[in-house]
């Protein structure tokens, strides 16, 4: 049974940083593309970033710069760092595999960016 649980969202300012986690359970961690999706309100979710075993990387243009994916595969966890945080970033944040697994998605973590 997959379990995906996201951690580390909240209110931030313009500007701020947040780290998001999200552990995993019941998938072969090492050798998956992990990835975070986010999916505004009225929008459909959408892939910001992925990290694959060899740990490349890919980034939407509109987070390129300022969010960094990294994996602990010990503790089958992972991370998104975020800096310059804008308004429009302001969206529920899941992880999973890229392309997502059929074991569904965790319940996501809340990000409003908001002054």
């Amino acid at each position: 049974q997959v379990q995906l649980v996201e951690s580390g969202g909240g209110l931030v300012q313009p500007g701020g940083s947040l780290r998001l986690s999200c552990t995993t359970s019941g998938i072969i961690f090492s050798v998956n593309v992990m990835g975070w999706y986010r999916q505004a309100p009225g929008k459909q979710r959408e892939l910001v970033a992925r990290l694959n075993s060899l740990y490349s990387t890919y980034y939407v243009d509109s987070v390129k710069g300022r969010f960094t994916i990294s994996r602990d595969n010990a503790k089958k966890t992972v991370y998104l760092r975020m800096n310059s945080l804008k308004p429009e970033d302001t969206a529920v944040y899941y992880c999973n595999t890229v392309p997502p697994g059929p074991g569904g998605w965790g319940q996501g973590t809340q990000v409003t960016v908001s002054s």
